[in-house]
């Protein structure tokens, strides 16, 4: 189910320019589609990489948005912001495969939960932003469906 949330997020961005991409086609919010990828990215990091695997990567967040990652840079472009997500999904397919049970525990400083955990909350939380790029991309060209 998380794989094919995953590639649902590829696929709602797929075909939009860089313009349309960081635009607000919702005028009451401020989500772009590039930045819900943005913000996709660091969740996997933080919760597979740094959280359950412990691996020193970088940090996903800056202080200013301690979990959100969804304000785009200058020179960031939808092609490489997906590039970048379906990458960091790859290493957190890598860190799941790699534990012997859905029981193991978080590595990470503090952590007191276990894959199942994890792997249900990116459930969650992949989901529910599929459903903002669903709105995003019917308010941009119409484009609606999986």
């Amino acid at each position: 189910m998380l794989d094919f949330l995953r590639d649902t997020v590829v696929n709602k961005v797929a075909g939009l320019t860089d313009e349309q991409a960081f635009g607000h086609p919702v005028t009451a919010s401020t989500l772009t589609p590039a930045g819900l990828v943005k913000h996709l990215t660091g969740v996997e990091r933080f919760w597979f990489a740094i959280d359950f695997a412990a691996q020193d990567v970088e940090w996903p967040w800056t202080d200013d948005d301690p979990h959100g990652n969804f304000a785009l840079a200058a020179g960031d472009t939808l092609p490489a912001l997906v590039a970048v997500y379906q990458a960091e999904c790859a290493r957190s397919r890598s860190i799941t495969a790699a534990a012997a049970s859905l029981d193991d525990p978080a590595q990470g400083e503090g952590m007191t939960f276990n894959l199942r955990y994890a792997l249900t909350h990116l459930i969650e939380e992949t989901a529910r932003h599929a459903g903002h790029l669903d709105l995003l991309r019917e308010s941009i060209d119409g484009s609606t469906g999986e």
